[in-house]
């Protein structure tokens, strides 16, 4: 059996792999006593005694367990930011492309792609691969996401008996520009700068509705939204189904 451990396995992201996995019968998870989740000597031993480590963790604590792998044989899949863009890991989105899948497949160390980041890249990247839009397009998006993305603590303020009021409205939020996604929205849509980006958070578990507004003007010659259309089409149809197989 494929052993796993779930380093982490406490938070919002770390229940749902344990979850998913817990069913299986070709997957042994390996886990730790409450006492000893943060102990870093027994970490190492699960992290080396495993196949695959998932890290569900905050981006410093991702980068210390990366460094505690002596075993070339572990398999890593980041969930954190700290990786993504990376030298030397696969960034975790194999619909992008044959290369993407090819990576992961057969790579050590994966980044799993960021919410916002994820639905940005699948709109923008395809229409920088094919030269349909400029690297140097002044890109702007809209992403609306349900409260679960925010983890415990914001779960437990939109689910509480007495709720804010504020918190019934959609809540634009990272107004600075400096969102966490926005480093890999750049780098792997392959733009000159990072969008002009607004996230929103609303109320409701678990979505998201990510929008990049384009203007056909501004696209490359010979291309119009006949054009856009089809290349997602072409591009995505089927992939949901291969992957979910």
């Amino acid at each position: 059996m494929t052993k796993v451990f779930i380093d982490g396995k406490e938070g919002t992201t770390g229940l749902k792999i344990f979850e998913r996995f817990s069913s299986r019968k070709d997957i042994e998870i390996l886990t730790l006593t409450e006492e000893k989740r943060k102990d870093l000597s027994a970490r190492a031993e699960m992290i080396n005694a495993s196949d695959i480590t998932f890290l569900c963790l905050p981006d410093t604590a991702s980068i210390e367990a990366v460094s505690l792998v002596k075993n070339d044989k572990v398999k890593i899949i980041d969930a954190s930011t700290a990786h993504r863009t990376s030298d030397g890991w696969a960034y975790g989105f194999p619909e992008l492309g044959k290369d993407f899948r090819e990576n992961i497949a057969n790579g050590k160390r994966v980044a799993v792609p960021g919410c916002h980041a994820s639905g940005f890249i699948s709109i923008v990247y395809p229409l920088i691969k094919l030269g349909i839009m400029d690297k140097d397009y002044p890109v702007t998006s809209f992403s609306l996401t349900g409260y679960s993305g925010g983890g415990k603590k914001m779960i437990a303020e939109y689910e509480a008996d007495e709720k804010n009021a504020a918190l019934c409205a959609p809540r634009q939020y990272g107004i600075t520009q400096q969102h966490k996604h926005l480093k890999e929205m750049k780098a792997i849509a392959g733009i000159d700068k990072a969008p002009c980006f607004s996230p929103i958070v609303s109320d409701f578990y678990s979505g998201m509705l990510v929008t990049v507004p384009l203007f056909c003007e501004q696209l490359n010659s010979g291309f119009d939204i006949n054009a856009v259309r089809k290349i997602y089409a072409e591009k995505y149809t089927g992939e949901v189904v291969r992957y979910c197989e």
